[in-house]
């Protein structure tokens, strides 16, 4: 069926189709009572009635009147007929079942309405109308219209049901078009999951989630701007003072400079590794293994560092210099905060009975942090405290490297080991197993 002829809201396409279901539900009960019209009227009715009429005419004559007695009938007068009434279709019914089971023509006077009387004549046997006893039953007071009646009211039920069942199962998707609206303009929204549907707390879940996402990178944006603003400001302050006094030609001088200028760029490379997190890269079968090695050599070059140790992992669909910044960055974390003996592991860890999870840990054996300070550490331009040893740099590598893992559906945390030091744990899905 052509979309063009559907409604366009959603509400009128389900009650359209509630109605229709409904609607063919009741043209098939009414045919099928007019293909079968034993379900309207009794057949062992009529062929009674043709019985009995058999049997009057093969009675001898000075025996009908007596038998005519006996059964309940009588001889109606043929000058003095009322006339019929129409009930279709059971007046036709009838008549047609009559004359199979008298092999004949037969005439019927049929009155309900006023009185109670049926009235039979069969030409091919006699002359005489004779009168029976309209006993209740199926063709006493049935009227087709009564059914169509009945299904129409049936049908006006099923129409304020199903208005009803389709307010209520759409009333969800209005507040999530309101609240959708409302975060569109700029506001702050979260739905309350509440007695829905359980499809529909799944959607006000995940509308949840995308209006927390939204909230947070506006605020990541606006720290962005102050972050650019106080960390360049230093750098941009020395160089000034040291042009006003003229001190460029003074080594010393001069090599200060060529620091903050290294340190400005470094500063602005990790603005932009925040910003871009590799969404425009496309991913591609990585050996995280040797991306790992890759890693761990270069911070590895003018001495061992860093240990590293590594179980057998598969290919995974990754996107590979996000990833590599994203190990550089903790690594890097763990030799400025941790100094030497840091320890690199990876692994594979089962979720569940489908899924698994590729895992790199990033050791060290420095001062570690306060539990409570952990979560801090993950937002952008957040610091490590003074025990861990530094206060330097952007203070976007950590928050980097969440947006990346998160990026690949994975997670990364932090926990304090036993005997002092700290652990990077990074975990990415493996493909689901067949």
């Amino acid at each position: 069926m052509s979309s063009k002829w559907l409604p366009r809201s959603i509400f009128a396409r389900v009650l359209w189709l509630i109605l229709g279901v409904v609607l063919l539900s009741k043209v098939l009960t009414f045919l099928y009572l007019w293909a079968n019209e034993d379900a309207l009227v009794d057949r062992h009715y009529s062929a009674n009635t043709a019985r009995m009429i058999q049997g009057y005419w093969a009675t001898d004559a000075e025996d009908r009147a007596r038998l005519l007695s006996a059964v309940g009938m009588r001889l109606a007068d043929a000058k003095q007929l009322p006339p019929t009434e129409q009930h279709w279709p059971y007046n036709e019914i009838f008549q047609r079942q009559l004359e199979q089971a008298l092999g004949g023509p037969a005439d019927i006077i049929l009155r309900i309405a006023n009185e109670q009387r049926l009235l039979v004549r069969a030409p091919s046997l006699g002359p005489d109308w004779l009168e029976f006893p309209l006993s209740p039953h199926p063709l006493r007071g049935k009227r087709v219209w009564n059914v169509l009646a009945w299904l129409g009211v049936i049908g006006l039920a099923s129409t304020l049901s199903a208005w009803f069942l389709v307010n209520q199962l759409l009333r969800p998707m209005e507040v999530l078009k309101q609240a959708a609206g409302a975060v569109g303009h700029g506001g702050k929204v979260k739905l309350a999951l509440g007695r829905e549907p359980s499809e529909m707390t799944e959607v006000y879940e995940a509308f949840n989630h995308m209006s927390a996402s939204i909230d947070q990178a506006a605020l990541e944006r606006e720290l962005m701007l102050a972050g650019v603003s106080h960390d360049l400001r230093t750098p941009l302050t020395r160089m000034r003072l040291a042009l006003e006094l003229g001190a460029v030609d003074d080594a010393e001088m001069h090599d200060d400079m060529v620091r903050d200028i290294e340190d400005m760029n470094e500063i602005l490379d990790q603005f932009i590794a925040f910003i871009r997190d590799g969404r425009d890269e496309s991913e591609e079968p990585v050996d995280l293994n040797l991306l790992v090695s890759e890693v761990v050599a270069g911070f590895n070059q003018h001495e061992e560092r860093v240990c590293l140790q590594q179980d057998e992992i598969p290919l995974l669909p990754l996107r590979r210099v996000a990833c590599k910044r994203m190990l550089t960055n903790l690594v890097g974390n763990a030799l400025k905060y941790g100094l030497k003996n840091v320890e690199v592991q990876t692994t594979i860890e089962r979720d569940s009975v489908l899924r698994s999870s590729a895992v790199v840990r990033v050791l060290d054996r420095g001062a570690g942090v306060d539990a409570s300070d952990i979560e801090r550490l993950f937002q952008p331009f957040a610091r490590g405290d003074q025990s861990r040893g530094s206060s330097q740099g952007s203070g976007l590598g950590l928050a980097i490297v969440r947006r990346i893992a998160q990026l690949h559906g994975g997670t990364v945390e932090l926990n304090n080991r036993e005997g002092g030091g700290l652990e990077a744990k990074l975990r990415l899905p493996l493909p689901l197993e067949d």
